[in-house]
C-alpha cells in the first residue's frame, strides 16, 4: 500500500479481505477519489463512520481507525459522472493520521497482517466452520447470493470473511468482527453472534407468559 491511502468512509459498509464489494459512487469528492485511484494504483481503503457522523457528514467526521484496503477490479464512469465500482478486499489496516491535502480523505496507515494460525488452533477453526454451516442450514432459502450454499472448496478464512460481510449484520457488529486479530477469534465471534441472534429470534415463541 502507498504511504497515503485514499479512504472512503461510509456509515453502513465494512469491507473484509478477499471479499468483493460493489458500490455506486455519487458524491463529487469521492468521484474524484475514484478517478485518481483508477489513474494510479487502484487502491482505496474502506472505513466505517463512528456513531454521530450525521452532524458533520459533509466534513470529516470521526471514523473507526481499523479498516480494510481494496483494489478496484472494476470501475465504470457513468454518463452523469457517477461511478460503478467493485472493490476486492486486500488487507486490514490501522489509520495513524490523516492528510487534508485533497477534497477526499487520505490517511497514513499501518498494515495489520492476520496473526498466524497455530497448528493447535486448526481444530477450533474446523469446529467453527461446522457450527456456522449448521447455523446457516435452516436458512438457506432466501439467503443472499454467495452464502446460501457453502462450497466445500472454500477456505475457512474466505468463508468467515464472506459471511461477516454478506450476512444481515449491523455495521457495528461487522466492525467488531473486522477488528478481531485472527481467523480463530473472528470465526468464534461470528458463531457467538449468530447463535445469540438465533436465540433472540426464537425467544418470543418460547418465553410466553400467561396471566
Amino acid at each position: 500500500m502507498s504511504d497515503l491511502l485514499p479512504i472512503f468512509p461510509l456509515p453502513n459498509v465494512v469491507l473484509f479481505p478477499n471479499v468483493f464489494l460493489p458500490l455506486l459512487v455519487f458524491e463529487p469528492r469521492y468521484r474524484e477519489m475514484v478517478a485518481d485511484a483508477l489513474a494510479s494504483d487502484r487502491m482505496i481503503g474502506m472505513v466505517l463512520l463512528r456513531p454521530g457522523w450525521e452532524q458533520d457528514y459533509e466534513g470529516r467526521p470521526p471514523v473507526f481507525t481499523i479498516g480494510c484496503s481494496g483494489v478496484l477490479t472494476h470501475g465504470e464512469r457513468l454518463s452523469d459522472g457517477r461511478y460503478n465500482i467493485v472493490l476486492r478486499g486486500l488487507e486490514r489496516f490501522r489509520i495513524l493520521e490523516e492528510d487534508g491535502g485533497r477534497n477526499y480523505r487520505r490517511a497514513v496507515i499501518e498494515p495489520l497482517r492476520e496473526m498466524t494460525v497455530e497448528a493447535r488452533d486448526r481444530a477450533a477453526i474446523k469446529n467453527c466452520r461446522a457450527r456456522l454451516e449448521a447455523l446457516l442450514a435452516p436458512h438457506t432459502e432466501g439467503t443472499r447470493a454467495g452464502v446460501s450454499r457453502i462450497p466445500s472448496a472454500m477456505s475457512d478464512e474466505d468463508l468467515v470473511n464472506a459471511l461477516a460481510q454478506y450476512l444481515d449484520l449491523e455495521p457495528l457488529e461487522r466492525q467488531a468482527l473486522l477488528e478481531r486479530p485472527c481467523l480463530k477469534t473472528r470465526g468464534e465471534s461470528l458463531v457467538d453472534l449468530l447463535e445469540m441472534k438465533t436465540f433472540v429470534a426464537r425467544a418470543p415463541a418460547t418465553s410466553q407468559v400467561t396471566h
